[in-house]
């Protein structure tokens, strides 16, 4: 074992392929904690599943929840306030969303996207939960609703960061924190790499997004929680620290974020 202690910020767990790739989640987990990862931040992107992926990780005191209805999903089921209400206040869920909006693959759904997220805002609120942000093609607008529905009040991250500079310094501003995935790695992800730099080490978390965005060198292969530890790796060379020293920072801003006490 070593003494790395890493958080994945936000994966999908109940998305893994138990069919072929792994035996179950306690396979997965026990992967990633050889690899230095502690616990987990499993993300629902609608209503209907997060009961399935509370179950799933029932038994497991290494995994955190977070219950909303990702912006691709927003037309797959009536959105209920009432019931997003009631998972947000369950023990084991430590924010809301993944929310937020995605002009880029469903411009067709924007004023739902937009009446959705203004909702999840509003019960992050009301619990005292931090928002979970999917933002793509979307920046001005994914702003302005944070500011001007008083996010900065609950807080959250803007996960599996693409943006530019001046989107994450509006987030950084409301007391936000950025997540950075495998896209970090990615060859053609220089600009990326040129915004990360400038970002407050205090302000930033890692994740995999699994299975999505595997990082190099595993790209092609789905991704999983054990993988994080590229990314970890990655970043702290990118910011001139010791692994040691990034997963030490990136475990206590997911902490202080998310309020998860190890």
């Amino acid at each position: 074992m070593n003494d790395l202690f890493i958080i994945d910020s936000h994966c999908h767990l109940d998305g893994l392929d138990y069919q072929t790739q792994h035996k179950s989640v306690d396979e997965v987990i026990e992967k990633a904690k050889a690899r230095g990862v502690g616990h987990i931040v499993s993300v629902c992107t609608t209503l209907g599943r997060f009961e399935a992926m509370k179950q799933l990780t029932a038994h497991r005191n290494d995994v955190s929840l977070s219950c909303g209805v990702h912006p691709l999903n927003v037309d797959e089921e009536p959105f209920d306030y009432g019931k997003l209400l009631a998972y947000a206040q369950d023990n084991k869920v430590v924010a809301i969303g993944e929310t937020g909006l995605d002009y880029h693959y469903t411009p067709e759904t924007k004023m739902l996207q937009q009446e959705q997220f203004s909702a999840q805002i509003d019960v992050a609120k009301k619990v005292n939960k931090p928002l979970i942000i999917h933002t793509r093609s979307a920046r001005e607008d994914t702003m302005n609703m944070l500011e001007q529905g008083g996010a900065e009040q609950c807080g959250g991250v803007l996960h599996c960061f693409t943006e530019d500079y001046a989107m994450a310094k509006r987030a950084l501003d409301i007391g936000f924190y950025i997540s950075i995935s495998g896209i970090i790695t990615f060859r053609n992800a220089e600009e990326l790499r040129d915004v990360v730099r400038k970002l407050p080490l205090d302000r930033l978390l890692v994740e995999t997004d699994s299975p999505y965005l595997t990082p190099i060198p595993y790209r092609g292969k789905p991704n999983q929680p054990a993988y994080v530890r590229e990314t970890c790796e990655y970043l702290a060379t990118l910011k001139g620290v010791s692994t040691e020293e990034l997963a030490h920072i990136t475990t206590q801003n997911v902490q202080n974020l998310f309020k998860i006490n190890l």
